[in-house]
Order: C-alpha cells, then structure tokens, then sequence
C-alpha cells in the first residue's frame, strides 16, 4: 500500500472505507560512515513494514528536515523551521481535501520534532482530523530495547547502523566512541560542531551484530504499527 505504487483511483476507492494515512518524516544529514539518508531511510522503512499488514497506505518520504548543527558536512541539507512547519502544515491540508482524517507521521530525525507543534496548531483549527507524532527510534519500547543492548548509543552510531544504512566498501571503526559532551557541542555553530565530532558519530560503537539490529528493528515495527492499528 505505499501510494508510490498506487494510483489516484486506488486511493479514492481505499478511502471509501478508510482514512488513515502514514507519512514517513527523514533528513538529509551526516551520520559519519553511514548513508546522508540514513533518517529518510530508516524513517520510511519502519513506516511500510509496520503499515503492511494493515492496508493503511504510506506516502513517499519527505526527506529534508531542520538539521542547521550539520551545515559543515557536504551533503547535508537543511530547511528553516519555518518552512518546514509550513510544510508539514500543507501536507495536513492537502490529506485533508483529499478525504483523510487520521494521519500518522513516522519520524527518523529529532530535529524535525517542531513539526509536532504544527500538527498540534493544525488540529486545532481542523477538529475532524486526528494526528499522531511517532519518533520511531526513541519510542518507549523501541528505546528500551536500545538500552538493553548498549546504553551508549547515539546518532550515527551503531543504533542507525543497519544492512540497509550501510554503503557498500566503507569499513566501520571497531572501537567505542566516547560520548561527546552535547551541552557543550550545542553552544557552538557549524564549523564548530564538525571540530567536536570529527566524522559525526555522537558516541558509541559504530556498529553492532545483525542479530542485535534485528532485535531493535523488530520491536521498532511491532511499536509502530500498534499506533497504526488502535487509532
């Protein structure tokens, strides 16, 4: 059911009996060794496995979100929050005009958390729709699991490392990162950041086993498609 694979009469015939919708939020930013769409990808994948059974579609990733700390590393891209609130504020809108109702943002990057204000704001004007925020990663159970495996897990270290997130041919470093002081890091500006964290990672292993990743991801869908399923 992802719309990407679905045209404009399929949809109109789901939402004869339906109105959920779920969209995939991501970002194009560094994550050291790993894909600069680690977010999008990881945001977009958890989406659509979890939906699958469900029949709910899933709308293609938006893939730019509010990351200005990275601006140092090429290839990161970073809107300002005022677009991106507006942003998430049309697609509500045009969800809406078309005939959905219940709309379930799957996030993968903490700086996209403002959009949640928006969505707020926005059901507050439209009291016919309901709207639901998920930050996949850090959701109770999924972050549990997280923490039982390593506790010292951050972005871009070993917790984003999936097959998926890998580019094929970049070998990761075997060791432990310490964690950088992030109070510290957050008073500087770009440059500023890269100078603290090197190639990216946060703190932590940069990779884990398979068996591990698996684990997380698993808990990570069953999570996520509960929210898609008691609405």
């Amino acid at each position: 059911m992802k719309i990407s694979e679905m045209n404009w009469l399929q949809v109109e015939e789901y939402l004869k009996t339906d109105d959920r919708a779920v969209i995939p939020l991501g970002c194009t930013e560094q994550h050291a060794y790993l894909s600069l769409s680690v977010d999008s990808i990881l945001a977009e994948r958890v989406a659509s496995e979890a939906a699958a059974p469900t029949g709910v579609p899933v709308f293609p990733v938006q893939a730019y979100g509010i990351t200005p700390y990275f601006m140092a590393y090429p290839g990161t891209i970073s809107l300002k929050a005022d677009t991106y609130l507006r942003i998430i504020t049309d697609i509500l809108e045009s969800l809406k005009r078309t005939g959905f109702r219940r709309i379930l943002f799957v996030n993968g990057h903490g700086g996209n958390t403002p959009g949640q204000t928006a969505a707020i704001e926005w059901m507050g004007e439209n009291p016919d729709c309901r709207v639901k925020f998920h930050n996949w990663w850090n959701a109770p159970r999924t972050f549990e699991k997280v923490k039982q495996i390593d506790p010292v897990a951050s972005h871009a270290s070993w917790m984003e490392n999936f097959p998926w997130t890998r580019l094929p041919g970049i070998e990761q470093p075997s060791h432990q990162k310490p964690m950088v002081d992030l109070e510290r890091m957050r008073t500087f500006g770009p440059e500023g950041v890269r100078e603290i964290l090197q190639e990216g990672n946060f703190g932590g292993y940069f990779q884990r086993s398979d068996e591990d990743m698996n684990a997380v991801w698993a808990v990570a869908i069953e999570e996520t498609r509960a929210l898609i399923e008691n609405w």
